[in-house]
């Protein structure tokens, strides 16, 4: 028993420090309403109140970025394809209003420690007081929210592909290398002992 408390302690020490806002991924469209109140809702507060969040947006109608939102609605279990659609760690949200951001909130804190609900608690008490302000000097907030694109996903693969084959060309090429100035070593050395 006292060895299963004592890797319990160990494990519980690695993983201190580890919690983080939930990521969130929204899959939108730009002629929805409802998506644009929702990425309002994130870019202008979310992103301010939880620093360590990331946000991707993937626009649904982009055709190369369907199949990743056909993927969202099966996890999310949604029959429908209708927009926006949150997903926030494990949660799923479909639609979006404002009744909906304690929700949404409640989602992005799960696993964050005492520390991280402290520093939200003083960042949102910041933004009510002077939000212009906070936002002025948090400024690298903003990039907290990425643009998903397939196309460039697969573009960025495929030249991590290319960057690995040529790095193994290379070690080819000098493994080679080493190998024929050893061989031509050797039958030197070889021929001398022969004299």
């Amino acid at each position: 028993m006292k060895k299963l408390s004592i890797l319990s302690a160990i494990l519980g020490l690695a993983f201190v420090g580890t919690a983080s806002a939930a990521d969130v991924t929204i899959y939108h469209s730009p002629t929805c309403p409802h998506c644009h109140h929702a990425r309002e809702f994130i870019s202008n507060t979310l992103i301010y109140e939880y620093p360590t969040i990331t946000v991707t947006e993937v626009n649904v109608m982009e055709p190369d970025n369907r199949p990743k939102f056909q993927e969202a609605l099966k996890k999310c279990e949604y029959e429908s394809g209708g927009v926006p659609v949150l997903v926030i760690g494990e949660k799923c949200f479909q639609g979006y209003a404002d009744f909906m951001q304690d929700n949404l909130r409640t989602a992005v804190e799960v696993g964050l420690t005492d520390a991280e609900l402290n520093e939200v608690s003083a960042n949102k008490k910041a933004l009510s007081e002077d939000a212009e302000k906070f936002k002025s000097e948090h400024a690298d907030r903003a990039n907290a929210i990425v643009e998903y694109s397939a196309a460039a996903v697969a573009a960025q693969e495929a030249a991590e592909l290319q960057k690995k084959s040529e790095g193994g060309s290379v070690i080819w090429f000098w493994g080679l290398l080493v190998i024929l100035v050893a061989g031509l070593g050797y039958v030197l050395v070889r021929k001398d002992k022969k004299k």
